[in-house]
């Protein structure tokens, strides 16, 4: 007569625990390579989203974003570290360029729209990996994103002027032209803000 497997043995729970560990990992494996096309071209829509908002083309559908994209952002410069989309809206020549640096607790990033004369901003977006709801995650919010219209990027002296400053403070130099309010209570993530425009806006005078 045939012995009876012990389900209780230690050897049957190890190899029964190995076996489903094995069959789970190649499921998700199976599912994450099926999902991979699908979740790629959401990144890339959703980035296209990005950009437009930047142009102040906001709340678009998302089956309208490819073909408003292809209709407005006319080529890529790639010329340097960091792209910039040349786009054609309302007839007038405009400028994207990425924004990215680091917020309170993680990455931040973002798009800033330019006009013809590489020096007014023309909208600007901005998002965040992980920012406090109710003060740094205000970042993405069109509220904060919306003073930044009309602002001067660079100083007389050539360098970027564009700054997040806290409500009230004095800084030696700074114009209202290129003044925008930081988020009251998120101070880093607004001093980030304030950093990566430095770092990165620079490429549009290029």
């Amino acid at each position: 007569m045939a012995k009876k497997l012990n389900t209780n043995s230690n050897l049957y729970i190890t190899i029964y625990a190995a076996l489903m560990v094995v069959i789970v990992a190649f499921l998700l494996a199976f599912v994450s390579k099926a999902l991979q096309k699908k979740s790629e071209a959401n990144v890339a829509i959703d980035k296209k989203a990005q950009i437009l908002a930047s142009l102040n083309l906001r709340n678009i559908d998302k089956n309208q974003v490819e073909a408003k994209y292809a209709e407005v952002v006319l080529k890529e410069d790639v010329s340097g570290n960091t792209p910039i989309y040349i786009c054609k809206v309302e007839g007038q020549t405009k400028y994207v360029v990425p924004v990215s640096g680091m917020g309170l607790w993680g990455g931040i990033w973002g798009y800033i729209g330019v006009n013809e004369d590489r020096n007014t901003v023309y909208g600007a977006y901005f998002s965040h990996q992980s920012e406090t709801a109710g003060l740094g995650a205000l970042i993405a919010d069109q509220p904060f994103q919306d003073q930044f219209k009309g602002k001067k990027i660079f100083g007389d002296d050539g360098e970027v002027a564009l700054s997040v400053v806290k409500v009230g403070k004095k800084v030696d130099g700074l114009s209202d032209d290129s003044r925008c309010d930081a988020i009251t209570g998120a101070t880093l993530t607004s001093d980030g803000v304030d950093l990566m425009l430095k770092d990165c806006l620079k490429r549009i005078k290029e």
